[in-house]
């Protein structure tokens, strides 16, 4: 079984318009999601043996403070271009080059992205917030075979409680 977490970064800021679009930070909704998201995957006990994330500074500090709660060492995080401003197919790719020896992996990173890949994986996911986390079980050894079968199971979390 593998366990994939799509996690799309927190709400940034959009208060300095001089940043570029890769060095906007968290805003305070996004901070404080991020913790709650955090502290709900934690309470499920929810133990990435990988987390990858965006380059992107928001996406960057939401893999940050999730993985805090998570016990999961920041230095552990890698940061992966290949996250940040492309393709579904590419985060796709990415995916199905993972080592087979992880069983549970976080990636952070954008929409439209994330959303279409998690579409993809399941129509039941329309919509991707800010700070959702798409999680997916799929009853496969190896992440070659993601995408091409569905999921055994399909979870949306979404900061705010529907």
């Amino acid at each position: 079984m593998k366990t994939l977490f799509l996690v799309r970064h927190a709400k940034s800021s959009h208060d300095d318009p001089t940043l570029a679009d890769k060095e906007r930070p968290l805003n305070d909704r996004g901070l404080r999601d991020a913790a709650t998201m955090g502290q709900r995957l934690a309470k499920q006990d929810v133990k990435p043996d990988l987390i990858v994330s965006s380059p992107a500074v928001r996406a960057l500090a939401t893999a940050e403070i999730i993985s805090k709660k998570l016990d999961y060492k920041r230095k552990g995080i890698v940061v992966n271009e290949r996250l940040y401003a492309v393709a579904a197919e590419d985060v796709l790719e990415l995916i199905q080059e993972l080592d087979d020896k992880l069983k549970r992996v976080m990636l952070f990173g954008h929409n439209p992205e994330l959303g279409e890949l998690a579409n993809r994986f399941s129509g039941k996911i329309m919509d991707m917030p800010t700070c959702a986390v798409a999680e997916f079980s799929f009853d496969t050894e190896s992440w070659s075979n993601v995408g091409k079968r569905a999921p055994a199971k399909v979870t949306l979390h979404r900061p705010k409680k529907s």
